[in-house]
């Protein structure tokens, strides 16, 4: 016989359990006796009983007590197991008084627990100066806050206890404590300093904080002076308040800041005022052109100018922009960044002064209009010839195989686009089109192995920037090659290959280190060959059954699709050994489960257990049923590993089972598992 306790160390007011097992043969019945705990008469199924609940009061060691009597009600049999008991740690009561200026005094407490608040229930008691009480009731270990129905003065103290409800038992013990009323708080209103230049006639934003012992006030009325007229908002939930103030005249002005709290603030906030702090006016500015430098130039072509307009270092949109000292000027608009972007275009080589003159849009804080640039010098180059550049050729280069060739143009470093580019040097020249990056790529093709030139010929649209009808590239060398021939390569084999069970080949068939795709590979060496295509990686896969055990050999042939650049026809791979196993006769392993409670609404078992048993070699599709106590639970199929899992819900006769048994029949033969059915570590 014996008492299993879990756990067998247990804080006051936690729950534990316990279970029975052994009983006398003759048991029907297990009482349950703990500590003045209500008594527990549970059935012994099979030699066990339970499991029993109860919560561990006092601390120390307790006994349980457990007594075994028979279908008439006699005792046959008693045992006891023991249960640590530890005391129930410390929690705390805080406690914060508040006294609103013209109001009553506010007590609210917060309670915390290791062991959680639910089991803290009760009353909270204030004791008042003069023993005067007021109690407010925990629910869950919550308090709200609770007016206490007088205006205490600073100094002064409040007691305050807790009172557990009867028949509880708190988690954690609460000490009294003694809280003294803090003093009355003032207000504190702090102006912020400007951020950017202030100027004459334009709104400068100010802002002001007003805190209340640290902590922010919100839906206060702030006032701020010293700017051509005063500004009175409202501070947000950060206690922040923000106004808007012009000034009228350059030099410096101070700005202070008025403060009236709301009514019944627990602060003295009304007419506090701000240290003040000076800001600096400055006049209006006028507008700032800059050029920015320009890049290469060459005759006749377009080239891009670009200004920044800004006011005060602020950019300036919408502003009129015209840049003068090309062939003709051209006016733009600047963004919303400042930028104005234009194009001249230079008739005569040497150097070109350039200027921006702006006008503004009419209200702007600046004096933009007639505003003129600081010149800048652009050097004008002559029209220069097209450079053509063959690129090398990159991987092998095979008789018999497009191999693709590469040219890029420029025209005085600038890519050239819409070039007719003619490639020689292979069986026949090839003529394309340059794109908008100047490359143009062709294809050529050479009939004999040994070393070949190629050169790439320009004629460039009418109309350009550069010479380029008639431009030859240097030539670049190349080395063609033979063709190769097909290397074909069997995989090895992955897992056991069994007898009479299909096993699956895998075959790579390379051109050049290359895959081949859409070859016929032929596996021989099994019961009968089979004959399978590449996919696009090169990568053959077949399936292959061999009737006797021992060694196999397995080959692969190859034919690859007509016209390929290697000679693929008849490959053979060099051989591959395999061993091959007899048939095994499938077995079932059950895996060891537990059951536990099925809470919080046990629908439709009170207790649940996963149940798993794994057939070896797997096979998935194959149903396994589930017995407990000799009755089934239920039915699961195994899947691709072999394994079937069954969520089972169990009866109070089905737990007090130590196992549970997994049934299948496989190729005509039952086979079945046992495995191990014990509580769950928690049960819940």
């Amino acid at each position: 016989m014996a008492v299993i306790i879990v756990p067998t160390t247990v804080a006051a007011c936690q729950p534990f359990i316990v279970s029975v097992t052994g009983a006398p043969l003759t048991a029907t019945q297990a009482v349950f006796t703990y500590d003045g705990a209500p008594v527990q008469t549970l059935p012994v199924v099979v030699g066990a009983a339970g499991p029993a609940t109860f919560t561990a009061v006092g601390s120390g060691a307790q006994t349980v007590s457990v007594v075994y009597l028979d279908a008439a009600s006699a005792v046959v049999g008693a045992e006891n197991g023991t249960v640590t008991v530890t005391p129930a740690p410390a929690g705390t009561l805080t406690t914060t008084l508040i006294t609103p200026v013209g109001g009553l005094t506010t007590a609210t407490t917060v309670i915390t627990c290791v062991g959680g608040l639910t089991s803290i229930n009760g009353t909270l008691t204030y004791t008042l100066p003069g023993g005067v009480t007021v109690t407010a009731t925990v629910i869950n270990g919550v308090v709200v806050p609770t007016s206490l129905g007088v205006a205490l003065t600073p100094g002064q103290t409040v007691g305050v206890s807790f009172t557990a409800a009867a028949g509880t038992c708190p988690a954690c013990t609460l000490a009294s404590t003694t809280v003294v009323v803090p003093p009355l708080l003032t207000c504190s209103v702090v102006v912020q300093p400007v951020v950017g230049p202030v100027i004459v006639g334009q709104p400068t934003s100010v802002t002001a904080v007003v805190l209340c012992n640290g902590l922010p006030v919100s839906g206060a009325s702030v006032t701020f002076n010293g700017g051509a007229a005063p500004v009175t908002v409202t501070t947000n939930a950060l206690g922040i308040a923000t106004g808007s103030l012009t000034f009228n005249t350059a030099g410096t002005a101070t700005v202070t800041a008025t403060v009236t709290a709301p009514a019944g603030s627990e602060c003295e906030c009304t007419g506090v005022v701000s240290l003040p702090i000076t800001i600096t006016v400055g006049a209006q500015p006028s507008c700032q052109v800059l050029l920015l430098p320009a890049g290469p130039t060459v005759v006749g072509q377009p080239t891009t100018v670009t200004a920044v307009v800004l006011c005060n270092g602020l950019p300036v949109s919408g502003a009129s922009v015209t840049f003068n000292g090309g062939a003709a000027p051209v006016t733009v608009t600047t963004n919303a960044a400042g930028i104005a972007t234009g194009s001249l275009t230079f008739n005569t080589a040497g150097s070109a002064t350039v200027t921006a003159t702006v006008t503004a849009p009419a209200g702007g804080a600046c004096t933009c209009t007639g505003v003129v640039s600081g010149p800048i010098t652009i050097t004008v180059g002559a029209q220069s010839s097209c450079l053509v550049v063959v690129q090398p050729v990159l991987g092998p280069v095979i008789v018999g195989q497009p191999t693709s060739v590469t040219a890029v143009v420029t025209c005085n470093g600038l890519p050239l686009a819409g070039a007719s580019v003619t490639f020689t040097g292979g069986a026949a020249p090839v003529t394309v089109t340059t794109n908008a990056l100047g490359i143009a790529v062709g294809s050529l093709t050479f009939n004999t192995a040994g070393t070949a030139t190629v050169t790439a010929t320009v004629t460039a649209p009418a109309g350009g920037a550069c010479t380029c009808t008639g431009v030859v590239s240097a030539p670049i060398t190349i080395t063609v090659g033979a063709q190769p021939s097909c290397l074909v390569v069997i995989q090895p084999v992955t897992g056991p290959v069994i007898v009479g069970q299909p096993t699956s080949v895998s075959a790579l068939v390379t051109c050049n280190g290359l895959p081949v795709a859409g070859a016929s590979v032929t596996f021989t060496g099994g019961a009968a060959p089979v004959t399978v295509t590449t996919n696009a990686a090169g990568i053959a896969t077949g399936s292959l059954t061999f009737n006797s055990a021992g060694a196999a050999t397995v080959t692969a042939t190859v034919t690859a699709p007509a016209g390929g650049a290697c000679a693929c026809t008849g490959v053979v791979s060099l051989p591959l050994t395999i061993t091959v196993s007899g048939p095994t006769s499938p077995t079932l392993q059950a895996s060891p489960a537990c059951w536990r409670f099925n809470l919080p609404f046990p629908v439709p078992s009170l207790f649940t257990a996963t149940l798993t048993a794994t057939l070896t070699p797997a096979q998935a599709g194959v149903s396994v049923t589930f017995y407990v106590s000799g009755l089934p639970v239920g039915t699961a199929v195994t899947n691709a590993a072999g394994v079937a899992t069954l969520n089972a819900g169990l009866s109070l006769l089905q737990i007090s089972a130590s196992s549970y048994t997994a049934v299948a029949t496989v190729g005509g033969a039952t086979i079945q598992a046992t495995g191990t059915l014990t509580p769950c570590f928690p049960p819940v």
